[in-house]
């Protein structure tokens, strides 16, 4: 068995590049690099998939929620309550905009954010929540709107990695106010580069975010507001738009691998799998499982040929980037936890039997030798 990687993008490129190829030349044909009309095409197509009435592209799914925050107006003196458990992008966009992330643990077992700790965490200066819907799974969102409604704050959705993941009937992105897509290679949905999306259905939050992407114009040479440029390029909406075809059956094949995973691996050693809440589909971003002995796990599978991953290793508040919002060791322990334990096995649409059975047998090589 050669090594089975984390992710294999060259697989899937394989299988779609007379596609992606005619797209690509159809880009260089017209030659508008720049918000071309494949841009437009791709926002109606990923708009109708999410079930929303508006997308947005952009650059990347940082830009992706720091112009959502721009949108609602959120600034300096503002706070946003954002989990523990998440990328620093989440921190960053708020930061990004002058306000301050205040955060709150995460649900041990789905790895989302723990709803029961948002209220205690507003204040007078809260204006929005983000919860992240994560690895694939999305977070519970009923009770987080009712909060927001509440309070009266804006629910931003951090989606970058639950591209047709569905709550209660309602596709991720499409629940709060702005929900928030990256199309970071390695996603489900991923670009040939960067990019990303926000999708609403308030058509003067998607005129003004139009606006925001483009330097704040509301035409060429009327800049309304001071924005930003942080455009999708007309390259990566035309690969994405020919992806996007191909998601459904992508996010199927993905389940059916992580079914495989749960039913070979249960028993073995320590191991504990991330619970998938009956209020939501799970697409399997990542398939991440949980042990004490994450770090000889992992030394002995890269040895064998498996690749692995670990998200994340340092929680938001740990990092001397956000020192100064002054948390401590302890005070998020359901993060902290996860993060010396989790450990992501190989997960792509392409990934064969024969690569799923390798990883579980080495898994299993693992913890017998670990019982002698």
């Amino acid at each position: 068995m050669k090594t089975v990687p984390f992710v294999d993008l060259a697989a899937q490129h394989v299988s779609i590049q007379a596609e992606i190829n005619a797209a690509i030349q159809e880009v260089f044909l017209e030659c508008n690099f720049v918000l071309g009309s494949q841009v437009g095409e791709f926002e109606r197509a990923f708009a109708k998939f999410i079930g929303s009435g508006h997308a947005i592209g952009v650059s990347s799914g940082l830009d992706a929620l720091r112009l959502a925050l721009m949108a609602l107006n959120i600034g300096s003196d503002d706070e946003v309550i954002l989990p523990a458990n998440t990328y620093i992008a989440t921190a960053l966009a708020v930061s990004a905009v002058g306000a301050r992330p205040v955060i709150v643990d995460c649900d041990p077992k789905t790895y989302t954010i723990d709803v029961n700790l948002i209220e205690p965490a507003i204040t007078p200066s809260t204006k929005a929540i983000i919860p992240v819907h994560l690895t694939g799974q999305s977070a519970d969102m009923d009770p987080i709107l009712q909060i927001a409604s509440r309070y009266q704050l804006g629910v931003v959705e951090d989606a970058a990695q639950a591209h047709g993941t569905i709550y209660k009937g309602r596709s991720c992105g499409s629940i709060g106010i702005l929900g928030c897509f990256s199309f970071y290679p390695g996603k489900n949905l991923g670009a040939y580069g960067d990019g990303g999306m926000v999708v609403t259905n308030s058509s003067p939050l998607a005129a003004r975010l139009r606006s925001l992407r483009n330097y704040g114009q509301s035409e060429k040479h009327q800049h309304v507001e001071k924005g930003i440029n942080a455009r999708l390029d007309t390259l990566q909406a035309a690969i994405l738009a020919v992806k996007l075809r191909h998601l459904p059956q992508w996010n199927e094949a993905r389940s059916q691998h992580a079914e495989k995973y749960n039913e070979m691996l249960t028993g073995m050693g320590d191991l504990i799998f991330q619970r998938v809440a009956s209020y939501s589909t799970h697409i399997y971003h990542l398939f991440v499982v949980e042990t004490d002995e994450r770090a000889a796990l992992q030394k002995h599978l890269n040895a064998v040929g498996v690749q692995t991953g670990i998200h994340y290793p340092i929680p938001i508040h740990s990092h001397q980037a956000y020192a100064d919002l002054g948390y401590s060791k302890g005070d998020f322990p359901a993060a902290e936890r996860l993060a010396g334990r989790m450990l992501s096995l190989p997960m792509f649409p392409e990934l064969s039997p024969n690569q799923i059975r390798h990883v579980v047998k080495e898994v299993g090589a693992f913890f017998a030798t670990m019982q002698k």
